[in-house]
């Protein structure tokens, strides 16, 4: 049974792709002795596989070798909604754009593959402006990739979960989309002000 209901499910690959370019931070979690393991990393959709590059002091680095099992999880947008905005005396909800992913992991052994994969990412996360272009010839690439593993994921299961208000009239969703955007927008000028 998947969950939650088939309205709120998005079979669309393109439309997870597209969360996954415009969210790119991942949760990535490998299980170990009954225990899971959680790193947040950044991850780049690549021909069908996900590509990525973690610290090797991290225990979780072992766990991703040898076509070993992992889930990933991408978080797109999420807000509170209140029945307030609708007029009714609805409960209120939570709307959320997450993707699950299911697949397994192997490492990425040639240096100088991994140092490509480097500066790929860079050149996805510095887009469209680029203003910092990381150089495969740059002597210190040769230093850090000896710090940093980089793995491919095969993706074996996909699951979009887009939890919109698509129960609610057309109106009623186009409220919801709207406190969404703004929300978003709004929600991170708190952790700015504790953290400046």
């Amino acid at each position: 049974m998947s969950y939650p209901p088939n309205i709120h499910q998005d079979d669309n690959k393109s439309h997870m792709i597209e969360v996954i370019k415009h969210y790119p931070l991942a949760t990535v979690i490998s299980i170990e002795n009954n225990l899971p393991l959680i790193t947040h990393l950044p991850l780049i959709y690549e021909s069908g596989k996900l590509i990525g590059h973690i610290d090797k002091n991290n225990p979780q680095a072992a766990l991703l070798k040898n076509n070993a099992p992992v889930t990933i999880i991408f978080s797109g947008p999420d807000c509170y909604i209140s029945p307030s905005l609708f007029g009714t005396a609805e409960l209120p909800t939570w709307n959320y754009i997450k993707v699950h992913l299911q697949g397994v992991a192997s490492e990425i052994k040639n240096e100088n593959q991994v140092k490509h994969t480097m500066v790929e990412m860079t050149s996805f996360l510095e887009a469209p402006e680029e203003a910092y272009v990381l150089d495969y010839n740059n002597p210190s690439m040769d230093k850090f990739v000896n710090y940093v593993m980089g793995f491919e994921i095969d993706i074996l299961q996909w699951e979009g979960k887009f939890k919109l208000s698509q129960n609610k009239t057309a109106e009623a969703q186009d409220i919801a989309k709207l406190q969404l955007i703004s929300k978003n927008r709004t929600s991170i000028k708190p952790f700015l002000d504790q953290i400046i």
